[in-house]
C-alpha cells in the first residue's frame, strides 16, 4: 500500500513539475517575444531618444504600467473571458499561460527599457553619425550592448513566474502551487507542501544560476 502510495505521489510530482515547467517556459517566452519590442519602443521613443515621441511614450508607457500594478491574482480572474476565448478553458496548465504572459511582458519591457538606458549614448550618436538607420542602431548598438542586463532582467522574470506560477495553481492552474494546495493543505499533509517548496526552491536556483551565467558569459565577450 505504502509502494503504491509513494508511486503515485512522485508521479504526480513528476507530471506537477513538467507543467511549472511549461507554464514559466512558455510564458517567459512569449512574454519576451512581445516585452522586449515593447522596452525597445519605450526607450526609442522616451526624451532623448532617436525617436522621441512624448505622447505615444507616455499612452504605451500607461498601459505597461497598469498591467504591471495590477496583482497578479486579480489579473488572473479578471480576464477569465479572454483565457475562455484563446484556450477554451479558465482551468488547468494551458488557461495559466495567459495570465502569466500577460503579466511577464509588461514586466520584461521596463527591465529592457532600464537596461537600454545603460547604453552609452555617445555609441548611437556615433553610429548616427555614419549613417545608421534606426534598425541598424536597434539591432547592432543597443541590443548587444545592452544584453548582459536584459538576460539579467530575463532571469528575474523567470524566477518571478515561477512564484506566480503558484499562485495560478491554488486557483486550478496545475503544477506544483495546485499539488501544494490539494495535498498539502487540504489534505493535510505537511510533507507534501515541504516537498512542494523545496523543489520551488532548487527550481529557481537552477533558473538564477543558469541566468548569471549567461551574463557572465555575455559580459566577458
Amino acid at each position: 500500500m505504502f509502494d503504491n502510495l509513494s508511486a503515485m505521489m512522485l508521479e504526480l510530482f513528476a507530471t506537477s513539475l513538467w507543467e511549472t515547467l511549461v507554464m514559466v517556459a512558455v510564458s517567459g517566452l512569449v512574454g519576451a517575444l512581445l516585452g522586449i519590442p515593447l522596452g525597445v519602443f519605450l526607450r526609442l521613443t522616451d526624451q532623448g531618444g532617436i525617436l522621441e515621441n512624448r505622447l505615444f511614450n507616455k499612452t504605451v508607457g500607461g498601459v505597461v504600467n497598469a498591467v504591471r500594478s495590477t496583482p497578479f491574482i486579480i489579473l488572473l480572474v479578471a480576464i477569465i473571458p479572454l483565457t475562455r476565448v484563446l484556450t477554451g478553458s479558465s482551468i488547468g496548465t494551458a488557461a495559466a499561460i495567459v495570465p502569466l504572459t500577460l503579466t511577464a511582458a509588461p514586466f520584461v519591457a521596463r527591465l529592457v527599457e532600464a537596461a537600454l538606458r545603460e547604453v552609452d549614448h555617445g555609441l548611437v550618436e556615433a553610429a548616427q553619425s555614419m549613417g545608421a538607420t534606426t534598425s541598424q542602431i536597434v539591432y547592432k548598438v543597443l541590443l548587444p550592448e545592452a544584453m548582459p542586463g536584459i538576460i539579467a532582467g530575463l532571469t528575474i522574470t523567470l524566477v518571478s513566474l515561477t512564484g506566480y506560477s503558484a499562485m495560478a495553481g491554488a486557483i486550478g492552474g496545475g503544477g506544483l502551487g495546485d499539488l501544494g494546495i490539494r495535498y498539502g493543505y487540504q489534505r493535510f499533509l505537511p510533507d507534501v507542501m515541504l516537498a512542494v517548496v523545496l523543489v520551488l526552491i532548487v527550481f529557481v536556483q537552477a533558473i538564477q544560476s543558469l541566468g548569471d551565467w549567461a551574463v557572465r558569459r555575455l559580459s566577458h565577450r
